[in-house]
């Protein structure tokens, strides 16, 4: 689980609560029966306020036993976090073309991961990325690409790898980061899953 700083950070129970809507979204999705709404979980009303009203990206990864299983987010920050959640959770299940569609009896073995973004802003000194930390947008024309800041972390990547595996992510060549016409932005994320708070069930 990462941490940003205020007044981006959730708290645990604004994590949960997100964590909560993403599964039940996607159960009720998948079975054909009306979504949960958020500001009917027993939660305090300043949490309700903050997820119904701030507007954030985010991103919601399943995995089956370690391994992905669906990924889909949004960098925009123009409609609220719970909604962002929901509609992510849903498309993940459903919509990634990487993978088949989520089956309802399969939902009980994945585990979810929400990435909720800060604002991107555009690297001026390479140098300023730090890997762990940041995740990067790569754009270049008609072409853009974005990784998490916990893929690198994953996979082992150095900063020159993480830039070069985000250029072919937008379908560039892996050295179009050293282009001047290539535009880099990076943002921080908060990243939590259910497997944080397992111990807490």
């Amino acid at each position: 689980m990462s941490e940003v700083s205020s007044p981006e950070f959730l708290d645990e129970t604004a994590q949960k609560a997100l964590l909560r809507l993403a599964r039940e979204t996607i159960e009720a999705f998948l079975n054909g029966r009306p979504l949960p709404r958020i500001e009917d979980y027993a939660l305090p009303p300043e949490v309700v306020q903050r997820l119904k009203t701030e507007r954030r990206g985010a991103f919601v990864t399943l995995k089956g036993g370690g391994a992905l299983r669906g990924c889909i987010g949004r960098i925009l920050d123009d409609l609220p976090l719970a909604e962002v959640v929901q509609r992510m959770a849903i498309a993940a299940a459903t919509e990634d073309p990487r993978f088949p569609r989520v089956l309802p009896e399969e939902l009980p073995l994945l585990e979810i991961e929400i990435s909720v973004l800060t604002p991107p802003r555009r690297v001026k000194d390479l140098s300023e990325i730090q890997v762990g930390r940041h995740g990067l947008i790569v754009r270049r024309g008609w072409n853009s690409g974005l990784l998490l800041p916990q893929v690198p972390v994953e996979q082992g990547w150095n900063r020159d790898q993480f830039l070069a595996y985000t250029c072919l992510k937008a379908g560039l060549p892996p050295g179009a980061w050293r282009d001047p016409n290539t535009v880099i932005e990076a943002f921080e994320a908060q990243v939590f899953s259910e497997a944080d708070f397992k111990d807490q069930a």
